[in-house]
Parts: C-alpha cells; structure tokens; sequence
C-alpha cells in the first residue's frame, strides 16, 4: 500500500513534516545497519502525531515508533509500514513545585544528554545516572533504561501517552508497570513525553557525579565503534557481559560484526556489518552461553522488519 501514490499523497497531506520513503534504516540506526523503511514519517508536534497515527490504523499500515535508534537493529529486508520517529517532540521546561522538587518536563524526543546538562546548570539532582546514554526520553522510559545504580522508573513522575483510541492521556508513575528494562504498556500506546521528578542539589557534586559517570562509560564502553548499547539483559545474579567473556567469546567476529574486546555485552560494527550479521552472533551468543552455563540470555536491544 505505501508505493501506492495515492496513499503517499494523502499522507503527505496529513503532515508538514518530512516523509522519507523507502529509507534505508542504516542511515539511521546508531549500529549503521538495515534495509528499507517503506515510510519513515517525522511528525512536528503532538497534533501533527496524533493525525498521523489516526491516519495510518485507519487504512490499516503498521507502524511503529521510534526515537534515537540506539537499541534498535533493523533487519536487511527493511520494515514494511511506517516508523513514526519522534525527534521532532523536544518540548523541554522546568516547573517549581516548591521544598526543593522540581518537575522537568520533556518531550519524547528530548535526547538524555540535554536534560542531563540542563540538570546540572540548575543545579538539579537525579538525572545523573542517565549521563552518557544515548538515547531519548520516550525511549529511556520505554526502556525503563538504567546504570550506575538508577533507573528511569526511580524519577519519572508521570508520562503522556497516545493511546489506540487516539487520546492523550496523562498515567501516574504508580499506574506505570515498569519492569526490568522495560515498560509494560499495550502494543499501540506511544509515550509522547513526560514528568521527571528532581530535587536541588549541588552544582559541585552534581557536576562532579555525571563527569565521573561519562569517565567510565568512556573507559568500558566501545564508543569508538558504532553500537548499538548492551545487547543483552543482565541476569539477575551475574552480569550480561561476564557470562560472554567466560564462553570465551569476547573479540569473536561474524563478517563485521564483532563481539566487544572491550566489553562483552556489546556487538559492535567494524564497518560494513550487516544485520544478518550482527543476528548470527547474537544467536551464536546465546547459544555457547546457553551450554556453558545453562542460562538464556534475553536481547536488551529491539530487533524489527523482515529477513
């Protein structure tokens, strides 16, 4: 349906956003792999969204919603329908809510890294964990994304969501069924924004927190080469990475893909990796750890479209 002239037509009626049809994902994806996005859509606000979405379940197209691309890997044969990106929703502001808590309020498509430097500028206390994640806020929340001792859960307030009846609603943090990195809500709901609750602090220790946090991050994570975050869940009683090193898989390579030398949760691109590839040593992965060690490791990252 969506090579059909019409419906791009009537679609681009339905959005001064751009349109990017028959996208490659690996122009996108923060692992640089993928093939073809049949519509890749960049909404301009929540009204502009809301349309859209209507639009789409009308005539039947699937889609899905996506942010930063940091955890995300596409398959090679693309994805047949539509990714909504949300970059566009980047509404970001403080509210006072007195006795030393604030309330910032974010778009969907607000990197971390921004609220992060905000919050040290005010002087805000509670982001601080999330310096160095490269991602956004609907996806963190999504995600229920964590490290270095907190997790989104920890300060998120309340979030917007879009719902399949095509209402923004608001859901407080205990009516969020958060998890171990993830979010339980139901298939069609797209977080579009959310409150994040923060205390004053110290500019100094603040500061000092985040800079200590990137300083390990830098020093454990393979930024060097393009990634796509842990790939794996860590179990509960031993970390992701460990279990891979002890199968004695770190540094093994399918094509360009590569298993970390520097950490081992981590599948890096040394170039012109595929998506195939990437997946072949994800299955590989948890296939030796599985005989290894009896345990089954869960992807952390999202792997969508077709083979």
């Amino acid at each position: 349906m969506i090579g059909n002239e019409t419906f791009r037509g009537e679609l681009r009626q339905r959005m001064s956003g751009a349109i990017l049809f028959d996208e490659p994902a690996g122009r996108h994806t923060l692992i640089g792999v993928g093939g073809g996005i049949d519509a890749l859509l960049f909404p301009e606000d929540e009204g502009e969204l809301t349309n859209v979405i209507g639009y789409l379940r009308r005539r039947q197209v699937p889609f899905l919603p996506v942010g930063n691309w940091t955890n995300l890997i596409v398959r090679d044969g693309g994805f047949r329908g539509a990714l909504v990106s949300l970059a566009r929703l980047r509404d970001l502001r403080l509210r006072d809510e007195g006795k030393g808590n604030v309330l910032l309020l974010a778009g969907a498509g607000c990197p971390l890294s921004e609220l992060v430097s905000l919050a040290m500028r005010e002087a805000l206390t509670g982001m601080e964990f999330c310096a160095g994640i490269p991602g956004s806020v609907g996806g963190a929340i999504r995600m229920n994304a964590g490290a270095y001792g907190g997790e989104i859960k920890d300060i998120v307030e309340s979030a917007n969501l879009l719902d399949a009846s095509g209402g923004i609603r608001a859901a407080a943090r205990d009516k969020l069924p958060f998890a171990y990195r993830t979010l339980d809500l139901p298939a069609e709901t797209i977080i579009i924004g959310a409150a994040i609750r923060l205390r004053r602090g110290e500019t100094e220790k603040i500061a000092g927190r985040v800079r200590e946090i990137i300083g390990m991050r830098k020093e454990k994570h393979p930024l060097e080469f393009r990634n796509a975050g842990s790939v794996f869940k860590n179990p509960r009683d031993c970390p992701a990475g460990r279990l891979i090193e002890e199968a004695g898989l770190k540094g093994i390579r399918i094509g360009d893909a590569q298993v970390s030398e520097k950490h081992a949760n981590f599948i890096v691109n040394r170039g012109h990796a595929t998506a195939a590839d990437i997946l072949r040593l994800v299955a590989l992965i948890q296939q030796r750890v599985l005989e290894k060690t009896g345990r089954t490791l869960e992807t952390e990252v999202k792997i969508i479209g077709e083979p």
